[in-house]
C-alpha cells in the first residue's frame, strides 16, 4: 500500500480553483466507496490524510469550501494516535476561521470520550450504563464497588470495542491489578461499567444523517468479542454472505446482522442525541438489558462505516444518501 506524501491543507490560490469539499481521514481504505461516489458525481474534493498532515495557523484561506471530518478514534491502535488531538486542534482552527466542518470539533470531542458521551446521555434524561470514570489503575477497585459483576473496563478513547476487558468477579479484577495487567487506554482515562447481558443476544445500531434517522441494524453477538464494528459483519441471520464487508478486516466469526425498525420513541431519542452532540453523520448503539428489559444507550459514534452490502440488507445505499447530503452542504456554502 503506497503512503500519501506529507502535505499541509490545500490553500486557495489564484491558480487553483477551490475544491467543493475536503475529506479528512486516517484509514486508507474505509472511505473508498464515498470517494468513488463523489468522483462519479464529478464533485471537486481533496483528500487530507491526517497521519501526514500539518497546517499553518497564519495560513491563507483553505482551498476548499467544506471539510468532512472522518478521523477515527481507533487510530491509536494503528500507531496513529497522535493524529487524534492534531485533528481536534485543526477542526477548531478551521471553525474559528468560519469554515463549515461536517462532524466538527464538538462532535469529535464526543467521539473521543466515552465519559463525555455518558454525561451527555445523563443530561438528556436517557438511560445509560452505570459507570465510574477513573484516571489511574489504582482507582479501579474502589470504583468497581457497588457495581454488579461481571464488569468491564472500557478505555475512554475507543473505537470498535478496542481495549475493553471483562472481569467476572472482584477476585479476577484484583488479580489483574496485582499483576499490572490493566491498561486504561490512550489518554489514561477509563470507565468501569456493569456488563449488560443482551436480551435476544443482540445490540442495535442506528445510523443518522443530518441529525435525522437513516436506518438501523441488529447485530447478533457471539458472546466472545467486544469488537462490534457493524461494517465488518459478513452475514445475515440466515447465513447469507455479505460479500462487501469491511475491506480491511476479516469477517467477525459468529456475528450476524439484520435490518431493523426501531420504535418512534427510540428514533426520537437517538435524533436528540446526535443533534445535541453536533453529529452530522453518525451512529448510536443501544442494548436491551436481559435483567430488566430496559433500553440502555451506550455508544455515540461520529464515525460511521455503513453496513456491508447495504442495498441488499436495508434496501438502499447509504453512501448515495451521504453524497446527497454533502452536495446539499456544498450548495449552502456557495
Amino acid at each position: 500500500m503506497s503512503t500519501p506524501p506529507i502535505t499541509k491543507e490545500p490553500e486557495a490560490t489564484g491558480r487553483r480553483r477551490r475544491a467543493d469539499l475536503a475529506v479528512l481521514y486516517e484509514h486508507p481504505q474505509w472511505f473508498a466507496a464515498i470517494f468513488a461516489e463523489l468522483e462519479r458525481r464529478e464533485i471537486r474534493f481533496d483528500k487530507i490524510f491526517i497521519p501526514q498532515h500539518f497546517y499553518e495557523v497564519s495560513g491563507k484561506e483553505p482551498g476548499f469550501k467544506i471539510l468532512f471530518n472522518r478521523m477515527s478514534p481507533s487510530a491509536h491502535s494503528r500507531e496513529r494516535g497522535s493524529g487524534i488531538f492534531h485533528t481536534l486542534a485543526y477542526l477548531e482552527h478551521l471553525e474559528l476561521q468560519g469554515v463549515r466542518v461536517i462532524n466538527g470539533s464538538k462532535a469529535f470531542r464526543y467521539e473521543i470520550s466515552k465519559a463525555a458521551q455518558h454525561s451527555l446521555l445523563k443530561s438528556l434524561g436517557l438511560r445509560y450504563l452505570p459507570s465510574r470514570v477513573i484516571h489511574s489503575v489504582d482507582q479501579a477497585a474502589a470504583a468497581a464497588e457497588g457495581l454488579r459483576y461481571p464488569i468491564i473496563v472500557k478505555p475512554n478513547v475507543g473505537g470498535s470495542g478496542k481495549g475493553i476487558v471483562r472481569f467476572d468477579s472482584k477476585h479476577e479484577l484484583g488479580a489483574a491489578l496485582a499483576a499490572g495487567r490493566l491498561s486504561l487506554g490512550y489518554d489514561s482515562i477509563a470507565l468501569i461499567q456493569e456488563f449488560v447481558p443482551a436480551r435476544g443476544g443482540f445490540i442495535t445500531r442506528v445510523e443518522t444523517l443530518g441529525g435525522d434517522y437513516l436506518y438501523a441494524i441488529r447485530v447478533h453477538l457471539s458472546g466472545q468479542t467486544f469488537d462490534l464494528c457493524p461494517a465488518d459483519i459478513c452475514q445475515t441471520p440466515a447465513g447469507q454472505r455479505l460479500d462487501t464487508a469491511c475491506a480491511v478486516e476479516a469477517s467477525k466469526a459468529g456475528l450476524k446482522v439484520e435490518a431493523y425498525n426501531p420504535t418512534a420513541d427510540v428514533i426520537g431519542a437517538i435524533e436528540r442525541i446526535v443533534q445535541s452532540a453536533g453529529i452530522d453523520v453518525g451512529g448510536i448503539e443501544y442494548i436491551v438489558d436481559d435483567r430488566d428489559g430496559l433500553i440502555y444507550y451506550y455508544d455515540i459514534n461520529a464515525l460511521s462505516n455503513f453496513v456491508a452490502d447495504a442495498p441488499r440488507l436495508i434496501g438502499f445505499s447509504p453512501v448515495e444518501k451521504l453524497a446527497d447530503f454533502l452536495q446539499q452542504e456544498i450548495r449552502r456554502a456557495g
